[in-house]
């Protein structure tokens, strides 16, 4: 089997909650006053669920366009961070092509990449990239495909289907078996700890600097571990 069709099959599992999830953003989109042409092109242009989701809420909500936009970017700062991650296994490849795998990357091809990376440390460096790609086409095609049905029949769809768990469903596929040190523990602790405890900030605020302080807590404890364990004999 070539890299490219292993990782379409790796990734095939999570179309059980990305098709949900776009649907559900579709019809949200829809609700809140945007015809489908809008919709598209944010799904396209912004290509990040959970900031699309994020910025469409705050303008629901009346907030300013710069604190929806700001929130938006806030979201996906993790997005750098897994850019990070992927250096030494991607920073081979062309510069187009690591355009390309920035501009498509989502959390779900992230964990799945990095985990077979991580797990398989004789995977050849030129199966990587086409293994990359593949985990992206087992997902992003189908969020525009199913965004846009979402746009367009998605105020048909009965409450009763109750769609909107995949959103939680998706990030706690994504992020529990990511929970591998402490640091990650800290971030991830620190960050719900906040959340909880600064949601009544307007704007959804709270989001951005739980997730600042999440960041900060997780490379503190990372930075002490270091610190012990170069102390080591």
């Amino acid at each position: 089997m070539t890299p490219f069709w292993r990782g379409l099959r790796h990734g095939a599992p999570f179309v059980v909650i990305v098709v949900p999830f776009a649907v559900l953003f579709g019809a949200v989109a829809r609700e809140a006053g945007m015809d489908i042409v809008e919709v598209m092109a944010m799904s396209t242009v912004v290509f990040a669920g959970s900031a699309q989701f994020t910025a469409l809420a705050l303008l629901q909500d009346g907030a300013p366009t710069a604190i929806a936009i700001i929130a938006g970017l806030a979201v996906n700062l993790r997005m750098a961070l897994y850019s990070l991650a992927l250096i030494p296994h991607l920073g081979h490849a062309p510069f187009w092509q690591r355009g390309v795998m920035a501009f498509v990357m989502v959390d779900q091809a992230f964990a799945v990449a990095v985990k077979t990376y991580e797990t398989e440390p004789d995977m050849p460096r030129r199966d990587k990239v086409p293994y990359y790609f593949g985990v992206v086409m087992s997902v992003c095609p189908l969020w525009l495909v199913f965004t846009y049905v979402g746009a367009a029949v998605g105020q048909t769809i009965p409450e009763s289907w109750q769609l909107d768990f995949a959103v939680p469903i998706c990030f706690i596929a994504l992020t529990a078996p990511l929970l591998r040190t402490p640091a990650h523990v800290a971030a991830s602790f620190v960050a719900v700890a906040v959340a909880l405890i600064l949601a009544w900030m307007p704007w959804n605020l709270w989001l951005m600097v739980a997730g600042l302080l999440g960041m900060m807590a997780g490379a503190e404890v990372e930075r002490r571990t270091e610190q012990m364990k170069a102390r080591q004999p």
